[in-house]
């Protein structure tokens, strides 16, 4: 009579669930004569190592109360990580009240948050996958309604609850249907710096491994660096060692609390898509503010843009954003660079990859269809490990 065959179990979650080994969205097989893609190779980024290059974007759900995370969020990541994202991250998390973009943002502000994110990183270990959050402020677009909200994404109005406590650098609305915030004295800005600084800390205690700083899309830490955006004339203002302080305090703040294993990754608007009317900030601008977070500590760059102005002009297609990572890679080679925008195809993600960037992160995609990463390697032609409870089924497929 032969042996039963041992099917390990996941460690460190209280219920029963087979151990992922190797992780799904490992590459198994390439047919002969066949490449290996890019994106199906291994990275690793500070020693930690991910099994393929395709990350998933933070998104934005609006999908909470008081900023406490729900079994949607569960659902959401966990369906990513199960079909083989190696990593994955929570959209923008408050890190204080009134600081989220809609009065529905996940938050990170409270101990009592910690226990729900620790559920779905939990649940994400336990697939053999990794997990991130992005920490944010929203700034001077804070206080909107939902996307799907009757009327405007923006509009002024009581229903949106929190006007009277919106912050920005400086005065001036980012457009018309959007609240005047008021401008932030010093100790309000020291204040902030420590919220970025104790939501870190919760997030290592709620077990991720990934923590991103959002510095892009017109949010508070993007209205700081922008020229367009921050017109004081303190110590947070005026040249670009003072616009890009702010950041790099936060940077520093985040990084002294984090452990050894918890990488630390920055989002940034690589240029306000302003430069028809030589105005706000540029790709210049982020290849020397990236030589400046390299050296504290920031290991990767999540290149995206625009998102500061109106008027920014965005010419929609294919990888439209990954040309502003390529400067950035080249001029800092050691330093890992992934952009996101329309990365939907395979062509399209191995051009991308083949200039040297070391991830793409892939957002829509991976809501309208959470086997992405198994669907494309099938696009490719190559064999990847399934999940153990669906991988079975595919035999004879």
């Amino acid at each position: 009579m032969s042996e039963p065959v041992v099917v390990n179990a996941a460690a460190g979650v209280p219920y029963y669930t087979p151990a992922q080994e190797p992780a799904a969205g490992t590459l198994l097989s390439v047919p002969e004569g066949t490449p290996v893609p890019k994106a199906f190779t291994p990275v690793t980024i500070r020693g930690v190592t991910f099994q393929n290059r395709i990350f998933v974007s933070p998104m934005c759900q609006y999908s909470y109360d008081d900023g406490f995370v729900t079994d949607w969020t569960l659902v959401a990541i966990g369906s990513y990580a199960v079909r083989g994202a190696s990593l994955a991250i929570i959209e923008a998390t408050a890190v204080a009240p009134y600081s989220g973009i809609t009065g529905y943002d996940a938050g990170l502000w409270k101990d009592e948050h910690i226990a729900p994110f620790k559920r779905i990183t939990d649940f994400v270990h336990s697939q053999g996958q990794k997990v991130g959050i992005q920490l944010a402020h929203a700034g001077r677009k804070g206080s909107c309604l939902a996307p799907w909200s009757p009327g405007n994404y923006a509009h002024d109005g009581p229903e949106r609850g929190y006007e009277d406590k919106i912050v920005a650098p400086s005065l001036g609305k980012f457009d018309d249907d959007y609240v005047e915030p008021q401008e932030l004295t010093g100790s309000q800005i020291e204040f902030l710096i420590e919220c970025w600084k104790q939501s870190a800390i919760r997030a290592v205690k709620a077990g991720f491994d990934v923590i991103e700083i959002h510095g892009a899309h017109g949010y508070l830490i993007n209205e700081f660096l922008s020229p367009k955006t921050n017109k004081r004339t303190d110590e947070y203002g005026g040249s670009f060692e003072g616009r890009i302080k702010f950041a790099t305090e936060v940077v520093k703040a985040v990084k002294a609390v984090i452990p050894e294993n918890v990488l630390l990754f920055f989002r940034i608007s690589a240029s306000d898509r302003l430069e028809y009317k030589n105005e706000g900030w540029t790709v210049e601008d982020t290849v020397k503010f990236s030589t400046v977070i390299s050296k504290l500590g920031v290991d990767l760059l999540d290149v995206s843009s625009g998102g500061n102005s109106p008027d920014a002009r965005i010419e929609y297609g294919p990888a439209f954003q990954a040309p502003f990572a390529y400067p950035i890679k080249k001029a800092l080679p050691n330093f890992a660079v992934a952009p996101v925008g329309a990365l939907h195809e395979p062509e399209v993600i191995e051009q991308v990859l083949s200039e040297g960037v070391d991830a793409v992160f892939v957002g829509r995609p991976f809501s309208h269809n959470p086997s992405f990463v198994l669907d494309l390697a099938k696009q490719y032609g190559v064999k990847v490990q399934w999940p153990a409870q669906i991988g079975y089924t595919t035999a004879h497929m």
